[in-house]
């Protein structure tokens, strides 16, 4: 069963347009199918934790499944697949300079504009493309990036994430985005 998922999902990513030797045709198209694909993964894997074990067992998700699944995502597209945001839980994940710029826009335009999920398709100096989508924070996300955790929760955090500064978000709020970089042509 994983296996043929996986294939229609490496057959779905490929008939986007990505190709392992630069950026697809249509990079907002292509990084649109693969931020879902990717948040959707994540958040499978989210729920099923939440709904099985509770919130602690989410915070494991995304400390220990959430890099495999970006790393499997980003095997099956050719692109490097991954998260990023201003305040960020795991400092790995913190944005490089155009991220940061993209992300402060897409924070006004969130606070302007609420009902429209921002996104960015850029070349970069070096010659990759780059396609960012904003990450809305959702109800379900003040579990764990909220500004009352519990102490169950705070203490999961503080020991997986010791410079965690990913809390005291609403609903509606950046919480971050899904970005997607191809290798320059």
């Amino acid at each position: 069963m994983r296996i043929a998922l996986r294939l229609i999902v490496s057959a779905a990513v490929l008939w986007t347009g990505v190709v392992a030797a630069g950026a697809p045709e249509d990079p907002a198209a292509a990084g649109r199918q693969i931020a879902m694909d990717f948040g959707s993964r994540l958040k499978t894997a989210l729920g099923g934790a939440m709904a099985e074990d509770g919130p602690n067992a989410a915070v494991d998700v995304c400390h220990t499944r959430a890099p495999a699944i970006a790393e499997a995502v980003s095997e099956e597209s050719g692109a490097d697949v991954g998260r990023t945001a201003l305040k960020v839980r795991n400092p790995e994940n913190a944005p490089d300079a155009d991220e940061r710029s993209v992300l402060e826009a897409f924070a006004r335009q969130l606070s302007r504009d609420s009902d429209t999920v921002p996104e960015k398709v850029m070349r970069l100096d070096d010659g990759r493309v780059r396609y960012m989508r904003a990450i809305v924070t959702q109800p379900l996300c003040l579990t764990c990036h909220g500004s009352q955790l519990s102490p169950a929760v705070t203490e999961v955090i503080d020991a997986r994430y010791p410079e965690d500064q990913a809390r005291g978000f609403s609903v509606g709020e950046l919480r971050g985005a899904f970005t997607i970089t191809w290798p320059a042509d």
